[in-house]
């Protein structure tokens, strides 16, 4: 949604977007884009208007809590040529950004950051050339480059040392090319881009999310798909409805490690029936999906036996250090979790009773969520986080059954 919003704001003309997602990180894009100058509307059907548009804002660009909104937009409202002050909201501001100032230098740009975080003020425009960077760090700033760089008047090309969830560069990959734009690289390590190009409206179909997915498939999962904590429409496990994607997402490898744990997946036409009576411990590596690393140790907690997941060094700078978010929360449900290195390790236990605080986190408040729906019962303190990525949450589970209560 993200990703079609920023091209959305770059075309000429306008873009139509069907089945549009709503979450705090949607409507964070969407208000920045309309202060860069893009006009929007919703027609009677839900679908969602953008017409492109270049102006300067009369107004800091707020992108929220929203990481990857502040890697696209950084480099793409630079394109417009007006000097521009960029900033955000909560964990958000002690996020790098950094990273984008010797590229910014190298491509003809001014940034300036506030100790290497937001806010920041940049100016351009980036002209294009060749330049470097760390793909160990975020995958997002690759994505935003990729997106900003073919307005430039230049030709580009970006060497990228350790890139991690290539899932995600892929979908941008996708998204460009579904508005016209080329963009070649080898191997994921030198990515060339040609200047001059256009963003060419056209009309795109919004995916499901399987990140948002996987929290009601490890769900499902956990309660055995048919207990009286969560129940499916049909009696016989969870079904999932309208996961026919279109678009690469790391999330999608869930399925996976489902299927390891011990569960029994049907996949028909986008249409997933989830049903697990007994789960045993499992391996995974996160490096590339590192948004499931949460739920899958809430999946790790209920199986038999130890569980393994790989890839902790992507979690530092998430909307929590959720590394050691999970390793504390998770002991006050009588979950111990260890920590060595790049590696995680979770011991099945039971969830006693406890108050989780979610450190603002939707991540982490959604994977409270699964653990409550095993045991506690578990009070979860700013659960609100799950606005950020996906509103009807607490709603959905209600629906399947779950036993929820508001303070």
């Amino acid at each position: 949604m993200q990703r079609f919003i920023a091209a959305g704001l770059m075309g000429r003309g306008t873009t139509l977007i069907r089945q549009p997602a709503e979450s705090d990180d949607a409507t964070a894009a969407l208000a920045t884009a309309e202060l860069l100058g893009a006009d929007l509307g919703i027609d009677p059907e839900g679908n969602l208007h953008i017409t492109g548009g270049k102006l300067p804002p009369d107004a800091p660009l707020n992108v929220g809590e929203s990481g990857l909104s502040m890697r696209l937009f950084t480099p793409i409202a630079a394109m417009s040529g007006f000097p521009i002050q960029l900033t955000g909201e909560g964990s958000l501001l002690r996020r790098p950004i950094d990273q984008f100032k010797p590229v910014f230098k190298a491509l003809g740009g001014e940034f300036e950051s506030s100790n290497g975080c937001l806010p920041v003020r940049l100016k351009g425009p980036l002209i294009g050339g060749d330049v470097h960077l760390d793909g160990r760090v975020s995958s997002q700033f690759l994505s935003g480059l990729l997106m900003a760089l073919p307005l430039a008047q230049n030709d580009s090309v970006v060497r990228v040392d350790g890139l991690k969830s290539t899932p995600y560069i892929d979908m941008t990959l996708e998204v460009l090319e579904q508005f016209n734009v080329v963009v070649t690289h080898q191997h994921y390590e030198r990515f060339h881009i040609p200047g001059k190009q256009f963003y060419t409206p056209t009309e795109v179909v919004c995916d499901a999310d399987w990140s948002s997915a996987a929290t009601l498939l490890v769900g499902a999962a956990l309660s055995g798909g048919r207990s009286d904590t969560i129940t499916g429409s049909e009696g016989d496990g969870v079904v999932i409805d309208g996961m026919e994607t279109r678009y690469s997402q790391a999330d999608s490898r869930i399925t996976g490690v489902l299927l390891f744990a011990g569960a029994k997946l049907l996949n028909r036409s986008g249409t997933i029936h989830v049903h697990a009576p007994r789960l045993r411990g499992f391996q995974f590596d996160a490096t590339d999906s590192p948004d499931l690393f949460p739920i899958l140790a809430a999946l790790a907690s209920g199986c038999e036996g130890k569980s393994e997941i790989t890839g902790v060094h992507r979690l530092k700078h998430k909307e929590s250090d959720r590394a050691t978010a999970i390793v504390n929360e998770f002991a006050k449900a009588g979950v111990i979790v260890e920590v060595e290195e790049d590696l995680m390790r979770v011991f099945p236990s039971p969830v006693k009773p406890c108050t989780i605080d979610s450190h603002g986190d939707h991540r982490i408040a959604m994977a409270a969520t699964l653990l409550g729906l095993r045991g506690g019962p578990v009070t979860i303190e700013r659960a609100e986080a799950v606005n950020k990525s996906y509103p009807g949450f607490f709603t959905d589970l209600i629906t399947l059954g779950a036993r929820l209560e508001i303070a």
